[in-house]
């Protein structure tokens, strides 16, 4: 394999706590063309001096004020001189090997604009909770809003380019929107491994701030609809039903039960089968209303394959000494 320069970013803001994990699991890969960077938004929780503490391992850095995570993440593209990069937040991990493995993906299609692998969920204390595993994706599922979790996937630079860096008008599917103007231009490859760790904890928006993902979808949805460009491709009611799905499974997510089902509701009547393809998260929303939440663990160990493919060597709560 040759080792062509890969460029990690971390958008960075009062995380502390999970920061120098994040910074271990960028270094432990082992890749010898690395060029890492991170982009602290002004943190006053001690994130700098963690940062001034691998600071001769960085190609760059800054502590300064911004107006969010696509603002900092922009600011690392601009810098990027990698053939290949990604951003990885400074809440989740890389397992080992997912550098030279997305590395290797990309080498072997030269048609791809990115590759993307399974995630692994955990929890504050760096618990599992799931297994989040994807498929081969075209244009028309991303459409559909077949998601993709973001630290798994590595994209090439010169495609990034010509799709455009993160709008800052999107919050909280910025990412999936990206993959959008990406995968119009270019393909997708799936790496059927564990590439990642996504952390879910109370401060972070994948939990704190659920209910605004349906916000966001809508949006996509509408900008998706608006543009000439995706015309031939757009499915008006497989589009909407995978808009609410979204919006159902975040709001699941969110210990919202009611408005998921009204969420699902919404997706079964524009396309059945989209929205049965949650069925699970809706048995759990309806146990949910029926005061049965503490079955939530029960509900993630009936996910296909969780327990068999879950990998024992995640990083543990606290950073290595």
């Amino acid at each position: 394999m040759n080792t062509p320069l890969v460029t990690i970013i971390t958008p960075s803001y009062n995380q502390a706590s999970y920061l120098e994990q994040t910074i271990q699991s960028v270094l432990a890969q082992e890749y010898p063309n690395l060029e890492y960077m991170i982009v602290d938004g002004g943190s006053t929780d001690g994130s700098v001096e963690i940062i001034r503490k691998y600071a001769d391992k960085l190609a760059w850095w800054v502590s300064e004020k911004d107006s969010g995570q696509a603002e900092a993440i922009n600011k690392g593209f601009a810098r990027a001189t990698g053939e290949l990069v990604a951003w990885l937040n400074s809440d989740d991990l890389y397992q080992p090997g997912m550098i030279a493995t997305s590395v290797e993906a990309l080498q072997a299609h030269p048609e791809a604009g990115l590759v993307y692998g399974d995630v692994l969920s955990i929890n504050g204390a760096g618990q599992p909770i799931n297994l989040m595993t994807f498929a081969p994706y075209t244009l028309e599922d991303l459409m559909a809003f077949q998601y993709i979790s973001q630290p798994g996937v590595m994209m090439r630079r010169s495609v990034l380019q010509q799709a455009g860096f993160l709008d800052v008008n999107f919050d909280y599917l910025l990412d999936h929107q990206l993959w959008l103007r990406m995968a119009r231009l270019a393909g997708m490859v799936y790496i059927p491994r564990q590439q990642a760790v996504a952390r879910f904890h109370a401060a972070a928006k994948n939990l704190a701030h659920t209910s605004r993902y349906g916000d966001d979808a809508a949006r996509v949805a509408t900008w998706l609809e608006s543009k000439p460009e995706y015309s031939a491709n757009f499915d008006r009611r497989k589009v909407w039903a995978g808009a609410n799905r979204i919006n159902g499974w975040y709001l699941v997510e969110g210990s919202h039960p009611a408005e998921a089902l009204r969420a699902y509701y919404q997706s079964f009547k524009l396309r059945p089968r989209t929205a049965l393809a949650d069925w699970r998260r809706i048995l759990y929303a309806l146990l949910s209303l029926a005061g049965l939440s503490r079955l939530k663990p029960v509900f993630y160990g009936l996910r296909s394959g969780m327990r068999r493919r879950t990998r024992p060597d995640i990083y543990a709560a606290e950073p290595k000494k």
